[in-house]
């Protein structure tokens, strides 16, 4: 098995999952401090990111790693609070500056391409007592930090994610309330923070192409997770319907606007309509793109860059309570299938990813795509077998080196998140 010549391999991290340091040389709070102080069991076994993996202390430590295990990339975050404490350019810590110059400079050093991503859930604190996602304010507030990354380490930066998985931010932190800052906002929160997220990335994409992409030459897109949805029954209508709309709902909710024509899927806002007008809204719970915003949205990303960990089988299951809530809006029950091996959360379901990968090939018009997450659970930390994990990722490759050959899905870069894996994450 081989994979095309300039297949790339790399590992993912992120700040608040991998640093540690949360205060330290005049790093400002962000939200997931915030959150895991108040404990509560709000994280499991109450768990904090203070330490962490140690990494703001221990960086020559995991580019030993880097090195040893031969990465063409290496995709990590930037802590937005450890470079602007309070969120905005009135205040600039140059040791934050320092240690991300560091990183860059290591990495390319030793010839690897570094992709950074800007955001990964850790908003600063100071935004989100101003109504974080929820707000407006924060498109300008998310532009402003764009700008000031692109300025100060675009000119070897080449490769960048705005956003890291939107679509979960949105669901887990202001519909369900699961993430900081912890208030569920069933049916409405969700949404207003994915329309803002949406336009905070267009606004950056444009910011880059219009003052930075010329003299820099680099790309910019976001990180969208999405698993495969597979219809419980094949035969049955109601389960095909539900599993386009798990589709719709996760991964087309962000990539259409982004990739097509700047506007939400017409399933999408048919079925929030719906739902919203069967519990008595005057109108939808989804907010609506102006004319003038979808032109703004459409076309904003260089390429595709999708995170892919695991598969369900969906069934269609009516919403007869008429709750309000996002996941009652798309009116289906996702479930495995008992014959999958698994481990935590993640089912081993290899043949997803191809299926997800030739279904963005034909939905997206062939990009360039980049897997910029993949992973599998850390089974007993303390044994040495690490069976499963390896068997998940021989199969997920066979099914990539397929995709990439019989179905001629081209220009997959290939990345691991070593934190998704870990049994105890606090994130993820």
């Amino acid at each position: 098995m081989a994979f095309p010549a300039g297949f790339g391999w790399g590992a993912s991290t992120a700040a608040y999952q991998v640093e540690g340091g949360w205060d330290a040389d005049g790093k400002g709070p962000s939200v997931w401090d915030t959150f895991t102080h108040q404990g509560g069991e709000r994280v499991f076994q109450n768990q904090t990111g203070d330490v962490a993996c140690g990494s703001y202390t221990l960086w020559e430590e995991d580019l030993k790693c880097i090195k040893q295990l031969g990465l063409t990339h290496y995709r990590f975050s930037l802590s937005w609070s450890r470079l602007l404490p309070d969120g905005t350019t009135g205040f600039i810590n140059q040791k934050g500056i320092d240690y991300y110059n560091k990183i860059i400079d290591d990495l390319l050093t030793n010839g690897v391409i570094p992709i950074v991503t800007l955001y990964h859930f850790d908003l600063p604190q100071a935004l989100e007592d101003k109504g974080g996602w929820l707000s407006e304010a924060i498109i300008e507030s998310f532009d402003k930090y764009a700008r000031f990354c692109f300025s100060t380490f675009g000119d070897r930066v080449k490769q960048w994610i705005t956003i890291n998985e939107p679509n979960i931010l949105a669901i887990m932190a202001y519909d369900l309330g699961v993430f900081p800052p912890g208030v569920p906002h069933f049916g409405t929160g969700g949404y207003q923070a994915a329309h803002n997220l949406i336009k905070a990335h267009a606004r950056s994409w444009h910011s880059y192409d219009s003052l930075f992409r010329k003299e820099q030459k680099g790309m910019v897109s976001l990180g969208i997770f999405a698993g495969w949805a597979e219809p419980a029954d094949t035969n049955s209508v109601s389960d095909q319907e539900a599993a386009k709309r798990a589709i719709a709902f996760c991964l087309d909710f962000f990539a259409k606007p982004i990739f097509i024509d700047g506007d939400y899927p017409e399933v999408v806002k048919s079925q929030i309509a719906f739902m919203s007008k069967k519990q008595g809204y005057p109108s939808s719970r989804l907010p609506e793109f102006t004319e003038e915003e979808k032109r703004m949205i459409k076309g904003t990303a260089d390429f595709f860059a999708v995170q892919y960990y695991t598969s369900r089988l969906v069934k269609y299951q009516e919403n007869k309570k008429e709750e309000v809530g996002f996941l009652q809006d798309v009116e289906l029950q996702v479930f495995p299938d008992p014959s999958w091996k698994r481990l935590d959360w993640v089912y081993v379901v290899p043949w997803g990813i191809r299926k997800l990968l030739k279904y963005i090939k034909d939905t997206y018009n062939n990009p360039v795509i980049y897997i910029t997450e993949n992973g599998f659970p850390q089974g007993d930390p303390a044994s040495l077998d690490d069976t499963q994990r390896w068997e998940y990722f021989r199969q997920t490759f066979q099914e990539l080196f397929k995709g990439l050959w019989v179905d001629r899905q081209c220009n997959v870069t290939f990345l691991r998140n070593p934190q998704k894996e870990a049994k105890a994450s606090i994130i993820g």
